[in-house]
């Protein structure tokens, strides 16, 4: 047992559904659920009892829920207590996990060897997110798709790496009968994506990647704010979306991944940290994720990753 089973149980119980708690801890609600499963199946009981719309605690479940709380605030009263003696040292990075790949875990486990006394607090936010916290000095590097940096002048850039656009979409889709999308399928073809208000640069990106075939693409008004619901709706309303290669590492069962042939343009994907008055450990972080990210990109380049 771990104390990521111990979080991800109290979440789902003081938010009375794996839908919510989900988003909450930024996870998918089937990768929740099985996790929340292993934890009962460790201990030989029913944890909670699952219904379509919410869940409720079994007597099990609403005992281990005082002692879970119980434990976790202890842990997290101990790391409060250790973090207060050392030296107050924080790097605040923004970033979404699928631009990252596999590096970003490679990345902050090396920046801890080198800076062990620097915090790490790490954000999963939107594009628009970024920017509104970048802008008003809350972020100290941020990685992010282009489109994004002329909105931040104040940072110095570099690429990261380049990712492959995919389309994702639920099982019973068309596209799902496919092994590779020719872009011309999209002609028509309405699309679901993620709204202007959180990612500015969303549509702007995927018209321009389609215009070279003639293409321009029917995206659905009203997008998602985030992966999680963008996932939920095409799941619900078994739908598609292009999206970039990166998703793949987080997607349900229920939806699939698939290459376009011809490919799209890959999409550079940008390090960035502030340049006026720099946090000290910025390029330090920001030189060794660029260092993990190319093996994930050499290898890549025998599939759908250019």
């Amino acid at each position: 047992m771990e104390l990521r089973h111990l979080r991800y149980f109290t979440a789902v119980a003081a938010h009375g559904s794996f839908n919510h708690a989900a988003k909450k801890l930024h996870l998918t609600q089937p990768t929740l659920s099985r996790q929340v499963q292993d934890l009962e199946e460790e201990l030989g009981v029913a944890l909670v009892v699952r219904s379509s719309n919410s869940v409720t605690l079994t007597e099990a479940g609403e005992n281990f829920y005082e002692e879970a709380r119980e434990i976790l605030a202890h842990v997290d009263q101990a790391v409060q207590r250790i973090q207060r003696g050392r030296k107050n040292e924080v790097l605040r990075v923004g970033y979404s996990p699928s631009l990252t790949a596999d590096a970003m875990p490679r990345a902050i486990g090396r920046f801890h060897a080198a800076a062990p006394r620097v915090r790490l607090e790490l954000s999963d936010l939107s594009t628009g997110e970024m920017i509104e916290r970048a802008s008003a000095g809350q972020l100290d590097v941020v990685i992010a798709p282009p489109g994004f940096t002329d909105e931040l002048p104040e940072f110095s850039w570099t690429e990261l790496h380049r990712v492959a656009l995919v389309v994702v979409a639920a099982r019973s889709h068309p596209f799902a009968k496919l092994k590779r999308i020719p872009p011309v399928r999209l002609r028509d073809q309405p699309l679901h994506g993620f709204n202007r208000s959180q990612y500015p640069e969303y549509a702007r990106q995927i018209r321009a990647l389609l215009k070279p075939f003639h293409v321009t693409p029917r995206l659905l008004p009203h997008g998602a704010d985030g992966l999680v619901p963008l996932f939920a709706t095409l799941e619900a309303e078994n739908g598609a979306a292009v999206l970039h290669q990166g998703v793949g590492m987080m997607l349900p069962p229920t939806l699939v991944m698939r290459p376009f042939f011809p490919a799209l343009e890959p999409v550079a994907i940008q390090v960035g940290f502030a340049g006026n008055q720099p946090n000290p450990h910025a390029e330090t972080f920001t030189r060794l994720l660029i260092a993990e990210t190319k093996p994930v990109d050499s290898g890549a380049a025998k599939g759908v990753h250019p």
